[in-house]
């Protein structure tokens, strides 16, 4: 009962973290959903489980892989508030920017982790996280979203799978709002899909958290290829 408040506190910190209200731009972000529509490759409306395949295998082949085993990685390099092994947090954040084949996948990551950043220190004021911000502003490392995303957490006492657990469900819940905005589908139907791949997030966030900076990789070449196109398109409607 004694950690009850902690534990209290670190849930409402992935609350806040997640909510698609925190202003780090995500709203901004399809994920190669607009791509795929425009091809006709979603239909519009689309079939239910269409959209569970394609965001279950984006989430397990994708993003837990790379944003979620990057952060658990920055995560595990953040020692209290204010002990940063910087080395370790670079490392992970340059791995997650290779494995981000697109350009628009690149400069989206690091443009909503620095947006994060400034949210975040100005907020929280952590002290791991002005080192790391330092690290971004003077150019040693990147900045992605999910190894800004770890280092807060772990500032926060946010234990490490709750806080990979809340970024792939942030993740899955704006893929879902994009395809509402799109109109592939509805309101009602994105929640149906969101609630139908919670156990693969939450499998996919205890695998991602015991992984290592090797660990960070993606395959996923149809969504890699998209958002290539997606690079070209004229009329758009997202940044990715």
């Amino acid at each position: 009962m004694n950690d009850q408040p902690e534990r209290l506190l670190g849930l409402l910190s992935v609350l806040q973290l997640s909510d698609s209200a925190f202003p780090s731009g995500r709203y901004t972000l399809s994920y190669g959903l607009e791509t795929l529509a425009q091809s006709g490759r979603l239909a519009m409306p689309s079939d239910p489980a269409a959209l569970v395949a394609v965001l279950r295998d984006q989430v397990r082949l994708s993003v837990a892989p790379s944003d979620g085993v990057a952060l658990a990685c920055a995560h595990r390099a953040t020692v209290g508030a204010d002990s940063l092994d910087i080395e370790l947090a670079v490392r992970a954040d340059e791995r997650l920017t290779a494995v981000k084949l697109s350009r628009e996948a690149r400069e989206t990551s690091t443009r909503t982790g620095r947006a994060l950043l400034r949210v975040a220190t100005s907020a929280f004021g952590a002290g791991a996280l002005a080192q790391y911000a330092r690290e971004v502003a003077a150019r040693r490392a990147p900045g992605n979203h999910a190894v800004v995303l770890g280092v807060l957490s772990a500032a926060l006492g946010v234990p490490r799978p709750e806080a990979v657990a809340g970024e792939l469900f942030a993740f899955a819940a704006s893929w879902t709002a994009a395809a509402v905005r799109l109109a592939v589908t509805d309101h009602g139907t994105a929640q149906a899909v969101l609630h139908e791949v919670r156990t693969d997030l939450a499998a996919a966030a205890e695998r991602a958290a015991d992984q290592d900076v090797s660990g960070i990789t993606s395959c996923t070449p149809l969504l890699d290829v998209m958002a290539m196109r997606h690079e070209e398109t004229e009329l758009r409607l997202f940044a990715s």
